[in-house]
């Protein structure tokens, strides 16, 4: 039993913790790599890292900070400053933690500065006169944020040092947004090199099952004594404390030991795990769902904490096949299957007028004039008065299945124009789900007919 909670303790601090093994996107990181070392010799440069939330923007910059971080000529020559658009709200508490990283907080003590570019140049003098050619790299993320700053200030002095060569500095912003171009300014944008690296998602179900099989196995003798020899070529950069923040981020697996024979039998484990059709399956379902690694990563922690709840020696795929149908519950659905019949009558009328029409607006006297043509040919839905499913109508409203359109006011409630927030699909599904739900309602459901 210890070995299994050594084992789930292991694999629970991987899914956390190792923010630097990168899984694709060998080139984009080979750029950056290429990007990052010219700061060291000397070289300014600037660009921008774009991709989708949770892609892997970050995890890609910390991989190739890694690389880089085994080249002492890199340790002693960089300093690493990482700015957040999320944490530094405004210039003045960016410039703050630019002067806290780089360890410049008693020389600017007691001194006024008249403008933000003063301020910044004082700091760069600071470091020319501790270290000749020291290199800073400022990593952004969430750079789009920093756009909204006012003047764009903080991105128009690090662009305009990075432009004149005045120290080597390399600005390196991330962000999701394609269209970050757009909302620099002018002067900004002239100073900026015009660099952009894309991260596009590469959608192989087979690529992400490796990855599912890679993170639930446990490593191989030979690959902590790969781990061991890294550490020790990361020594050295202890000493730089701006690249601490850093290291104390790096997963170190070197801490765990696990006897030969328990490796083994985990692993066989885990490979039968993976050879579950109807497991591969669910799992296909959740890579189309969502297929980011960052998805997967919090779906498997859930996944192996069953180990201490359940106290089961092994991982089984009912488990996984479970957290997934779970995780893939639609919350509009969930909040149908528990409306009255009146109201998912209603919406069933809505769904079909808008099959019908193509989604054209709809009002009350619309609806209601489709719902009791069926109300009077049904058993169970007769002898409702108008007020109440006017009542039930506003409901809908007011759970923000549907959504007024225009100015309200205007004209009287049940002439009000309204539009469907919620897709075919779905209440097709609640339908599917709710239960006693009588039949003629759900065949009224599969069909417009009456």
């Amino acid at each position: 039993m210890k070995n299994i909670e050594n084992i789930r303790k292991f694999l629970k601090e991987r899914l956390q913790q190792d923010t630097t093994t990168l899984y694709g996107y060998e080139n984009e990181r080979n750029q950056v790599i290429d990007l990052l070392a010219r700061a060291a010799n000397g070289e300014s440069n600037s660009a921008l890292l774009v991709g989708p939330r949770k892609c892997g923007k970050t995890t890609l910059v910390n991989s190739a900070i890694l690389r880089l971080l085994q080249r002492e000529s890199f340790v002693t020559n960089t300093s690493i400053i990482s700015l957040n658009g999320l944490v530094h709200i405004d210039d003045r508490s960016a410039l703050k933690s630019i002067t806290s990283q780089m360890n410049l907080n008693r020389e600017v003590e007691g001194k006024v500065f008249n403008s933000f570019s003063e301020n910044l140049s004082f700091l760069l003098s600071c470091l020319k006169k501790g270290a000749k050619n020291q290199g800073l790299i400022f990593i952004i993320e969430e750079f789009d944020l920093f756009c909204a700053h006012h003047n764009q200030t903080l991105l128009y002095n690090l662009f305009d040092v990075a432009q004149s060569a005045q120290t080597p500095i390399c600005v390196l912003g991330l962000t999701q947004r394609l269209d970050v171009m757009e909302l620099l300014e002018k002067r900004v944008k002239s100073r900026f090199s015009h660099r952009q690296i894309f991260l596009l998602q590469e959608n192989n179900f087979n690529d992400y099952l490796e990855i599912f099989k890679k993170l639930l196995k446990l490593p191989k003798p030979y690959e902590f004594d790969e781990w061991k020899s890294q550490k020790m070529s990361l020594e050295f950069s202890e000493t730089n404390v701006t690249k601490l923040p850093f290291l104390r981020r790096i997963f170190d697996p070197t801490s765990f030991n696990f006897h030969k024979n328990s490796i083994t039998e985990w692993n066989k484990s885990i490979k039968k795990l993976c050879g579950d059709e109807k497991m591969v399956k669910s799992l296909e379902s959740f890579f189309h769902f969502d297929s980011s690694i960052a998805s997967l990563k919090l779906l498997m922690f859930q996944f192996i904490s069953k180990l201490s709840i359940c106290n089961y020696e092994k991982l089984r795929s009912s488990d996984l096949i479970k957290l997934i149908e779970r995780v893939k519950e639609d919350d509009k659905v969930t909040l149908i299957t528990g409306l009255s019949v009146l109201e998912v009558c209603l919406l069933i009328a809505i769904k079909h007028h808008c099959d019908i029409y193509d989604n054209d607006p709809f009002n009350f006297e619309i609806i209601f004039t489709r719902f009791d043509k069926f109300s009077v040919k049904s058993t169970s839905m007769q002898n409702i008065s108008r007020e109440t499913i006017l009542r039930c109508f506003e409901n809908l409203r007011h759970l923000e299945l549907i959504a007024p359109v225009g100015i309200e006011g205007k004209v009287q409630k049940e002439y009000q124009m309204y539009k469907s927030l919620i897709f075919a699909s779905q209440i097709d599904d609640a339908v599917h789900k709710y239960q006693n739900l009588p039949t003629e309602v759900e065949q009224w459901a599969k069909s417009s007919l009456i």
